[in-house]
This record gives structure tokens, sequence and C-alpha cells, in this order.
């Protein structure tokens, strides 16, 4: 396993195997990695538009990859506090080379973490966030609905959980969706079919709201789950 870099907080409560299997994937793509997929991880943008973050409101993004969303949503939102975690300490070395470089290093801090099981409190110093982001992660983490359940327990009430992957691309050309659909296979990236329901069944189960589409005919999956303001009480 590589190096954690000596700044970023760590949570060893997990197998090292996804670090190490992330980092052999990114060892060198993370050098090109902002350049080449701005053409097409869709829908980024319009996710850090849509968190408006109340004055000292606390992000997460999960899967914080080079750090890209977070710059810019830390740019965006001057009076918000943010933090990332990834699996992979080579992403984050390209993290926290990016965040310094524009000077937002004391309001952006990534810790080094496994998506499904990591531990705000030990890493961050604070039990819960306002806002979490998941951006193109699902589709790469195999226990990808663990996930979904670690992030919406790590919500504060009536917290905001957003997300923005790929979809099936149905409404694509037929050739064109199944050239996708290989290409994607190639990263071991599967579209998360089942999304929509397994969201559907959180918001059901914790009473609270969920906004799902699917923009670029069906290219990927745009989601918003709202919790309600209060816990839920037996």
């Amino acid at each position: 396993m590589s190096a954690v870099p000596s700044d970023v907080s760590v949570d060893i409560s997990w197998p090292v195997e996804a670090t190490d299997r992330m980092n052999r994937m990114y060892r060198w793509q993370r050098h090109i990695y902002d350049a080449t997929r701005r053409y097409y991880l869709l829908g980024r943008d319009r996710m850090i538009a849509d968190l408006q973050p109340a004055p000292g409101a606390s992000v997460l993004e999960i899967g914080c990859g080079t750090g890209r969303n977070l710059a810019l949503a830390a740019k965006r939102y001057p009076n918000a506090r943010f933090f990332g975690v990834d699996v992979s300490t080579e992403m984050l070395t390209s993290a926290i080379s990016a965040i310094s470089r524009r000077g937002l290093a004391p309001r952006i801090r990534v810790a080094h973490g496994d998506a499904t099981v990591f531990d705000p409190q030990a890493l961050f110093g604070i039990p819960s966030f306002d806002h979490i982001m998941i951006s193109y992660s699902l589709s790469m983490i195999p226990d990808w609905n663990r996930v979904l359940e670690s992030a919406v327990t790590r919500l504060a009430p009536g917290g905001r959980l957003h997300i923005v992957d790929f979809g099936g691309q149905e409404r694509l050309p037929f050739p064109t969706r199944q050239l996708l659909l290989q290409w994607l296979k190639l990263f071991d990236v599967t579209p998360r079919d089942d999304l929509e329901q397994a969201l559907t069944a959180m918001a059901e189960a914790c009473r609270g709201n969920l906004k799902f589409e699917r923009p670029f005919r069906g290219y990927a999956q745009y989601a918003e789950l709202t919790l309600p303001a209060e816990p839920n009480t037996p």
C-alpha cells in the first residue's frame, strides 16, 4: 500500500485491499484525471450548484478523488466547511496538492478512509454533516448499498445527500450504449441500475424526500435525498 500523506487523517478499520486496488488504477491516471474526465463525468457542476449550503454548514465528499469538486465548491461557498474522504492514497496526494495550490487548505480537510466504514468523529472531530456528495463513485464500489447506508447515517437532521453517477444510457442509440458500457467495464465501472429503487426505500424508511432524475438521455443518474429536520422517533 502506498504511504499515506503525512497531513492526512487515517481510518484503518477496513482491509487494505481496497486501497491497493484503487492505487493501482490511479497511480498514473491521477495526473491526467481532471483533464480527461471533464468530458464524460457529466452533472458534477450541477451537483455543486445545487448544494447551496448555509453559512457554517459542513459538506463532505465521499470518494473525493483529486479534490476537484471540493475545490470548486469551496470557492463557490466561502462560508461553508468542506471535508473529503478517499480510499486511494494516490488520489489524496493529488487532492492535497490541488487544494494547496488554490489556497484552500485552511477550508478543506481530506482523509484516508473507506466509504463504507469511515468514522467522521475520528477523522475530522465532527459526528455528522449537513451535506454529503457522492460523484461517480458508487459505480466503482462493489458494496455500494453499504456506502449509501453509511452516508445517510452520517447526515445531520435536515441534511442532504447529493449523488451523480453513470446511468444505464437507456435512451441512447443501442450501438452507442453498448460501446459506452463496454468502455466503462475497462475501468471497473458498473452503472447501478437499481440506484433509484435503493434510494426510494431509504427515503421511505427515514421519512425523507427524494428527487431523482436520469439526465442526458439516461447517461447519468442524479439524486438528492433530504432527511427530515427532526430525527424519527419510534
